[in-house]
């Protein structure tokens, strides 16, 4: 499985994991941590993957660790952390695959049709969407919406959708996704330790 050295990748891990109980980046699947398997699986899509996190202590030796400018502020102070990284590492108007570390049912094949299709688009980020709206935290963008981004977060917004409405967005709906997503739970998060135990027992019984 190939890389693709066009597109950046960023896992953020910074999440106060308040309804968890405990930081979710760190429990384990299948023997890795979530951090471990969402840098692993996103290391098969892009040439570069670094983890955007609070503190050093998610710092993995084998992959650079960006410390969260704006720790406590939500995924989109991660979110700008990455893109001002990317700033300062590629031209404006590369791509950057961002994911959030709780989403266990993300797949290779997904990505890579992500970052595939952010290649060929004239938008400034590449988004999915189901029934439910935007998935805001599996998202292309290209470097230079960090300015606008930047903009929007100094006057007070946290939502990531609403931060993404400021750009031009390519949206993929069921039509581009639905077939990366046999099992119904491509985008599938973890926000309770109830959803790891019930990631756990899907994952089992897939493997089983």
């Amino acid at each position: 499985m190939s890389s693709n050295s066009n597109v950046r990748g960023y896992v953020l891990a910074g999440g106060a994991s308040s309804r968890f109980g405990t930081d979710k980046a760190l429990v384990e699947l299948q023997g890795k941590s979530m951090l471990t398997r969402t840098v692993e699986l996103l290391s098969t899509v892009c040439g570069d993957v670094a983890i955007v996190a609070p503190t050093d202590k998610l710092r993995d030796p084998s992959v650079e660790t960006i410390l969260d400018r704006w720790s406590g502020e939500g995924p989109l102070g991660g979110i700008l952390t990455a893109l001002l990284d990317a700033k300062e590492k590629s031209r404006s108007d590369a791509w950057n695959l961002i994911l959030s570390c709780d989403m266990p049912f993300l797949t290779h094949d997904w990505l890579a049709f992500l970052s595939q299709r952010a290649l060929q688009s004239v938008g400034e980020a590449v988004v999915p969407q189901n029934t439910h709206g935007l998935e805001p935290l599996c998202v292309c963008w290209k470097t230079s919406a960090h300015e606008a981004i930047s903009a929007v977060f100094e006057s007070g917004t946290r939502k990531v959708t609403e931060a993404l409405r400021k750009l031009r967005m390519e949206v993929l709906d069921e039509q581009d996704w639905k077939r990366f997503d046999s099992s119904g739970r491509l985008f599938w998060n973890m926000n309770t330790f109830a959803d790891y135990e019930e990631a756990r027992r899907a994952i089992a019984m897939e493997n089983s």
